[in-house]
């Protein structure tokens, strides 16, 4: 049996394997071992590349026979001109990055379209979590407690739809899910959210 946090990244990749065409070319921005990039190379005959800055992850990504850059994301995305790829996939890794808002304004350069997707930092029971050292930490981005795992930039729903809605990104597509990432929440997502998926792109495109 799969590990719990294994089956969430399962869920996570199988909504945005479904946005992206047949055929589509796709830069993973942060593409760990290279999982989705496989399945869609399987899948949907897309060519793909990724990148990410662990050797090991990388080293995973050549065994799987995925192309990959190891290296800095935003520095990566300054190769190639405006649409160069149909999609650019940066999924679980924006709160890691030095510069969110610079990569994601490369990505919608470099890319027509941009699948986001995120663990919601304002969802109501890490908030809980974290004033309560009692409870069980559980049900966030992955296999580690919530409060080991403090990123750079913890990002909330509402914040990140502000930040699209000010700086002319149009949410195309989104998806918010429930603790056991899977379920389908539809009030309150701000708070009741666990993780939440965009497609984006540019206002206008």
């Amino acid at each position: 049996m799969k590990p719990a946090h294994s089956s969430k990244r399962d869920t996570d990749l199988q909504i945005i394997g479904e946005w992206i065409e047949p055929g589509s070319r796709v830069l993973d921005l942060g593409c760990g071992r290279g999982v989705l990039l496989e399945q869609l190379r399987l899948k949907r005959n897309v060519n793909g590349i990724g990148v990410d800055t662990d050797a090991d992850k990388v080293e995973a990504c050549v065994r799987r026979g995925v192309p990959v850059y190891q290296g800095d994301a935003a520095e990566f995305l300054k190769v190639f001109d405006a649409g160069h790829f149909d999609w650019v996939v940066i999924s679980r890794t924006m709160q890691e990055l030095e510069k969110p808002a610079l990569v994601l304004d490369e990505a919608l350069r470099v890319g027509r379209r941009l699948a986001v997707g995120f663990a919601n930092h304002d969802y109501c029971c890490n908030q809980m979590r974290a004033v309560c050292s009692e409870c069980p930490e559980r049900g966030d981005a992955g296999a580690e407690p919530w409060p080991l795992r403090r990123p750079q930039n913890p990002v909330g729903v509402t914040e990140f739809e502000k930040y699209c809605q000010n700086s002319g990104i149009t949410i195309i597509r989104r998806k918010y899910l429930g603790e056991d990432w899977r379920s389908e929440v539809e009030a309150n997502p701000a708070t009741c959210a666990a993780y939440a998926l965009y497609a984006l792109e540019r206002a206008g495109v």
